[in-house]
């Protein structure tokens, strides 16, 4: 049974279609024994997301709240088909955790073609940290060589939960299935994200995660199931020293 030890893909109050406080989210991760968080809300393009001000403020909250380590970040909103963001690159460049992801209200889907040198672009982006729920059919790409891409430039695939509930990014679980085992052939880390909008979805993968069991993908492919191999990868992209004070 695959179980995640870290959740980063989550949204508060601060994006306005979500419903829970950023100490809502850490209390119930740390009654689910999620042992790390990153609070990722929407970047500025999307019609009601957060202030440009929630990301430059989002230092006030300590790296550690009850035991949980709060890692400050963005679901930032790719712009066009060149990979263009939302965010500065300054701004990007200085959170901890960067999702990039496609909204329709944002950016309208349209070819392939196009899709594909939209992630191919993003994948030679520096500041961006995951690919955020690509499997939505709207946006399809030629998977195969934008994972191959994802590899090269050190890319996290994310498995986002909320593309398998019932009636959102109809069509995603098949195509999450199949950049998964792509991702296990070219063994790319892929890490399995509830992109909560309400605290009580923190932790709740539990259909992304059957897929993954289903597909038999590697557990050691999967970041967020091992704590050590998580914080690893955090501590090597962040300039301050992430331990625990004592």
């Amino acid at each position: 049974m695959i179980k995640i030890i870290a959740d980063t893909h989550t949204h508060t109050v601060a994006s306005t279609h979500a419903f829970s406080t950023i100490m809502e989210n850490i209390h119930v991760a740390k009654e689910k024994g999620i042992r790390a968080i990153a609070s990722t809300d929407h970047a500025p393009a999307l019609p009601d997301s957060a202030h440009l001000w929630h990301f430059t403020n989002i230092w006030s909250v300590p790296d550690y709240v009850e035991g949980v380590l709060v890692l400050k970040g963005v679901e930032t909103n790719i712009l066009d088909f060149d990979g263009n963001l939302d965010m500065p690159q300054k701004m990007l460049a200085g959170l901890d955790w960067v999702v990039a992801s496609c909204h329709s209200p944002v950016i309208p889907p349209k070819d392939e073609e196009a899709q594909t040198r939209l992630w191919l672009q993003i994948a030679q982006n520096p500041d961006v940290d995951v690919i955020g729920h690509s499997g939505n059919p709207k946006f399809r790409y030629d998977y195969e060589k934008c994972i191959k891409a994802f590899k090269e430039y050190g890319k996290i695939v994310e498995i986002n939960a909320h593309s398998f509930q019932p009636g959102t990014r109809v069509g995603s679980p098949k195509n999450c299935a199949e950049i998964a085992k792509l991702c296990a052939k070219y063994k790319v880390p892929v890490i399995v994200n509830s992109d909560a909008h309400f605290c009580y979805e923190i932790g709740a993968v539990e259909r992304a995660a059957a897929m993954l069991e289903e597909i038999e993908f590697p557990q050691e492919l999967i970041l967020n199931v091992d704590y050590d191999r998580f914080f690893d990868v955090v501590q090597n992209k962040v300039a301050r020293d992430l331990s625990p004070q004592k």
